[in-house]
């Protein structure tokens, strides 16, 4: 008996020690969050902000508000300020720009532009994208803003605009002057902006490229950001340096159908700089996934249709409906439909009809045209009489 006593007081002992054991471990490992955080090394920066475009999602940030000077990522803002006037007809890429005394005189990084030569707007702005070039940044800033003085103050009132409180240009180049500063976040805003510019995306592409002077010579042009050719989605970025600023990059990535934006100041190397932007990409890749809320086969509508051949016309998505969303997000999205009562004949298939809106809550998310499933054709004369005989 004393025996079996002896073995229960054994198997309980042991119970109680297995509990506390696994108490214990549980309160020490972290969450699933925590833990992905606690295995990617964030450091190599001052200053990190990274976003998810679609839905302005913050990734990760570490001292995004600190106000320091950003070296060449201010030519963003100057990039952003060309394509703009380009958008709204000011400038035309065929512009001859011709080049000042002071924008020839430029340090740093440029393309020895001669004051007095006549340049392609294309072509200088291809060399502040590409070779992040200092000379062609001036001459453009006084192209568009009639002065380099002009141009800071619109490229002030741009950032205001879009919400940069805690930026100050000075100069349209980023070289070193007292008074010019941003922020991480403020940087990952306005690269953002050039997200939807193709041809900013075009220029970002190039690797190598001869710029052709007008007396005949040539200035080699490479591009400053390596991540446009190592990191695979990159298609977008603007590097900066100064021994002030450190070494900089606010770039972008897309991987199936998600974008990831990353801006990171005061590294103290470009390898550095470079491998933390990388890392930084693929923990928001790891965290965000591009899923489908509507197949466009499931969208099918019909709409009525007056005065045409035939009463109803179908209405439907050219590819799936989708959402950005973080991974393992069960989120049951609301779909709406916005769509006219009737549609007027002659249709045409493929035309736009409406749109579908996606909503999580009463945030909208998501939108996508609606196109005609098929052309109709105009009632004419006998086709109305023929619909009165039927409806008898």
């Amino acid at each position: 008996m004393g025996e079996v006593k002896n073995m229960l007081k054994k198997v309980f002992v042991t119970f109680l020690l297995t509990i506390f054991a696994v108490g214990a471990i549980a309160a020490v490992i972290p969450s699933n969050a925590e833990n992905a955080m606690a295995e990617v090394d964030f450091s190599g920066a001052n200053s990190v902000y990274v976003t998810e475009y679609q839905t302005d999602k913050v990734v990760y940030a570490k001292n995004e508000n600190d106000r320091k000077p950003i070296a060449s990522m201010v030519k963003i803002m100057t990039s952003l300020l060309t394509l703009e006037a380009l958008d709204d007809g000011k400038v035309s890429l065929g512009d001859s720009v011709e080049i000042s005394e002071h924008a020839a005189s430029m340090g740093g990084s440029q393309v020895f532009l001669d004051a007095g030569d006549s340049i392609k707007l294309e072509e200088l702005l291809k060399s502040v994208v590409v070779a992040s070039a200092n000379d062609s940044a001036v001459a453009l800033a006084e192209h568009i803003g009639g002065s380099e003085d002009g141009f800071v103050s619109m490229m002030n009132k741009r950032a205001a605009e879009l919400g940069m409180k805690d930026t100050n240009f000075v100069n349209a180049t980023g070289l070193p002057k007292i008074g010019g500063y941003s922020t991480a976040k403020d940087v990952n805003v306005m690269t953002k902006e050039l997200v939807r510019y193709p041809l900013y995306k075009k220029f970002c592409s190039i690797w190598l490229e001869d710029f052709k002077h007008p007396d005949g010579r040539t200035t080699v042009m490479t591009n400053t950001n390596k991540l446009v050719r190592y990191y695979k989605g990159c298609d977008l970025g603007k590097t900066g340096f100064t021994s002030e600023a450190m070494y900089c990059l606010s770039a972008s990535a897309k991987r199936q159908g998600v974008r990831i934006v990353a801006t990171v100041m005061g590294a103290k190397t470009s390898k550095e700089r470079n491998a933390l932007v990388s890392r930084l990409f693929d923990f928001g890749f790891s965290k965000f996934e591009c899923k489908v809320v509507l197949r466009a086969e499931d969208s099918v509508r019909d709409v009525k249709v007056s005065r045409g051949k035939q009463k109803t016309v179908g209405v439907t998505l050219s590819e799936d409906l989708r959402v950005i969303a973080e991974r393992g997000d069960d989120t049951e999205y609301r779909i709406e439909y916005v769509l006219p009562n009737k549609v007027k004949a002659p249709l045409k298939a493929g035309d736009a009809a409406g749109k579908i809106v996606v909503y999580d809550g009463d945030r909208q998310v998501a939108e996508q045209t609606l196109h005609f499933a098929s052309s109709v054709e105009k009632s004419n004369l006998w086709d109305e009489i023929g619909k009165i005989f039927k409806e008898w």
